[in-house]
């Protein structure tokens, strides 16, 4: 038999495959993904060092999504792909906390996002994040009763451009961008006065799903 069928791709193809994979995909698709989708004996990691190389620079960039990877339009450029279009549905500031808490802090229960925020969070909010697909559940805590965890998703990470939570931007950041006061939300910090829940129903004026951070 010849030992040659059985023989990798040259590296080249090998980009090209993976290349293509991206490309045609709607979601990140991780290195296991990919090995899987081509011939035995490639190496998807090797092909994606070189390939996001040779992106360098380019209109659009391979990027790393958590533990997978994605064809995204450059950084600097995605003012181009903006939509001159009004989201309706906003979010409450409830949630925009209770995301900002999970995403901080993960993996969280609901009774720590409770300490944190200083008042309980509603059934409401966390389905709404779940049914967006931001958050999800993560791992039951080895405690008394096993609460249930939550953690950021894919999606999320994605949405926002972020490699994975470390790159979430810090508190002087966020104001210098504008995105916040010039006083941390009432409840996030010690020693600031609470909120009532009643906030679930009030949306943030000029914040909505597309920009928290």
């Amino acid at each position: 038999m010849d030992e040659s069928l059985f023989e990798a791709p040259p590296l080249a193809e090998q980009e090209r495959m993976v290349e293509a994979i991206l490309f045609a995909s709607s979601e990140p698709v991780t290195v296991r993904e990919l090995e899987a989708r081509m011939p035995h004996g490639c190496d998807a990691s090797e092909a994606l060092v070189y390939l996001r190389k040779r992106y360098e620079g380019r209109g659009v960039t391979i990027n790393r999504v958590g533990d997978a990877w994605a064809v995204r339009t450059a950084g600097d450029l995605s003012y181009l792909m903006q939509k001159e279009i009004v989201e309706t549905r906003k979010l409450s500031r409830a949630a925009i906390e209770t995301l900002a808490i999970i995403a901080y802090h993960q993996p969280a229960t609901r009774a720590e996002i409770e300490e944190i925020r200083g008042v309980s969070v509603s059934r409401g909010t966390i389905d709404q994040l779940l049914e967006m697909e931001w958050i999800r559940f993560g791992r039951r805590r080895m405690t008394p009763g096993r609460p249930v965890t939550f953690v950021v998703t894919q999606g999320f990470l994605d949405h926002f451009g972020l490699e994975n939570a470390r790159d979430l931007p810090g508190l002087k950041e966020l104001r210098a961008a504008g995105l916040l006061e010039n006083r941390p939300p009432p409840g996030l910090i010690p020693g600031m006065p609470d909120h009532t829940e009643d906030d679930d129903d009030e949306s943030i004026d000029g914040i909505d799903q597309g920009e928290m951070f």
